[in-house]
């Protein structure tokens, strides 16, 4: 900020006043003037740091629900399987009897975990963190969207401690190598189906959650 101080003389008290009170103005004048462009520069970054994050967020809402379609289609197709594999066992079914239907039903459904977990992004939110824009947009926008990103991180650490609890790799690897060479342990095949079933639902389940926290942040978002 630079002012110019007036060079006139000052030969009474009214005139020292008259320059005091225009000095004073000059100066609060330049600092409104510097706050209000400040604060317009800080709306506009705020409003821009706003609508990157939304469109990001809706990004990630379709990739989840896209996810979510997929898992529930390969879920309801594995559970047929399992559940008509359990209907065997309780019929005692002889096992190369049960080897047979499990060959039939493979054949219809196929047998694969093929579970699909989105690619969620997040740059729109780390830039605006990065560059401060984040500061500066309202508290309530930003517990919302904060909620929802700390909600996209809760649920891609979960479903990996569910993988790692729920199934066991090797197994699935083992029964698929099975079923290629044509060799089927009936009630092993049935314990690693259950186990991909019980994964997906798990999937789904983190799947759901996040699209509800997802859809809640923008449509609060939208409502101011």
């Amino acid at each position: 900020m630079h002012l110019e101080l007036p060079k006139a003389r000052v030969e009474s008290l009214k005139d020292f006043l008259k320059h005091y009170l225009m000095i004073v103005l000059s100066i609060l004048t330049a600092l409104g003037l510097e706050a209000w462009i400040e604060h317009t520069h800080h709306a506009h970054a705020a409003e821009t740091a706003r609508a990157q994050i939304e469109a990001e967020i809706r990004a990630n809402l379709a990739e989840v629900k896209s996810s979510l379609a997929q898992d529930e289609r390969q879920a309801r197709a594995l559970a047929k399987i399992r559940n008509a594999l359990v209907e065997d066992f309780k019929a005692r079914a002889p096992d190369d009897a049960v080897a047979r239907h499990v060959q039939s039903l493979v054949a219809l459904e196929g047998f694969n975990l093929n579970l699909r977990w989105p690619s969620l992004r997040q740059e729109a939110w780390d830039v605006a963190v990065a560059n401060q824009s984040a500061s500066w947009i309202d508290d309530a926008h930003m517990r919302r969207y904060a909620a929802a990103y700390a909600g996209q991180r809760d649920m891609v650490t979960t479903l990996s401690a569910n993988l790692a609890l729920v199934m066991n790799g090797p197994r699935m690897v083992d029964a698929m190598t099975d079923m290629r060479i044509g060799t089927v342990q009936p009630r092993e095949f049935l314990h690693v189906i259950g186990q991909m079933t019980l994964m997906l639902d798990q999937a789904k389940n983190n799947l759901v959650t996040l699209q509800d926290r997802l859809q809640a942040a923008l449509a609060e978002a939208q409502a101011h």
